[in-house]
């Protein structure tokens, strides 16, 4: 029985990690056609430079390179001009930041919000006592309407209904934060990165999208830019462009 207990845990195990795999090579795919696109390069470019077929290219765009060898990796990621290690994870030691792209959006949502009187502390911490509430990526306060607002911004969704838990984790702390002898008004807004896994993801998991951040994004846009503009009613979304410099409206459907 332990023999066959232990086989089957080796199996699952197994499974786990082709999974796993399976959504590293998705990660891969995007950030290869990302840094393709950003160098300035066709599919046929990065083949031709890498030594491989314009559809094995575009195979590992798609997010299918689960099975390419290290060797491929290195080539498509020497083509298009990063170190692998940076390529992969971003690791320490490489060309920039691992959380480079993070750190992008933080930077252009604290300059978009300026001219509309927000002050935005990023990575600012809370309370040590819920693992939610450790830090939030950006914290908007508007001193002169009472108003705060709890920003997360994501490059890449790993569980979508844990981010949505710990955004209400937030907004509580938040508010636990606050001068607590003022009335604030609080929100919470996701900013993702317009990329078309995130955009197929929200839109097959449009009803519960739609449900979460009912705020119109054209009045959150007008709310974070000017100040004359009040909090939309709802929490809100809104896309990253690729650059991370500009802010979209999100169009979410129930």
């Amino acid at each position: 029985m332990s023999s066959f207990n232990a086989s089957r845990r080796a199996g699952a195990q197994a499974r786990s990690g082709r999974v796993r795999a399976g959504n590293v090579a998705v990660r891969l795919g995007i950030a290869l056609r990302d840094a393709r696109r950003n160098a300035g390069l066709t599919q046929d470019g990065v083949a031709e430079r890498a030594g491989l077929s314009q559809g094995h290219v575009s195979h590992l765009e798609r997010g299918r390179g689960r099975t390419a060898s290290i060797e491929t990796w290195a080539m498509v990621a020497a083509a298009v001009g990063e170190q692998l290690v940076g390529f992969l994870e971003r690791a320490p030691g490489a060309d920039v930041p691992r959380d480079i792209e993070h750190l992008r959006r933080q930077g252009a949502l604290i300059s978009i919000a300026a001219p509309g009187g927000w002050r935005a502390p990023p990575e600012l911490r809370l309370a040590q006592d819920a693992p939610w509430s450790r830090s939030i990526d950006v914290a908007l306060v508007r001193r002169a309407t009472a108003e705060a607002v709890v920003v997360e911004i994501w490059n890449w969704f790993e569980d979508v209904g844990g981010a949505l838990r710990a955004l209400d984790g937030k907004v509580a702390a938040l508010r636990d934060h606050l001068d607590p002898s003022v009335e604030w008004t609080l929100r919470g807004l996701f900013i993702v990165r317009d990329t078309r896994r995130n955009r197929q993801l929200v839109t097959e998991l449009g009803p519960i999208f739609a449900a979460r951040f009912p705020g119109n994004a054209g009045a959150w846009l007008r709310a974070l830019t000017d100040p004359a503009e009040r909090l939309p009613d709802g929490d809100g979304l809104l896309w990253s462009n690729r650059t991370g410099s500009a802010l979209k409206a999100s169009r979410l459907r129930g």
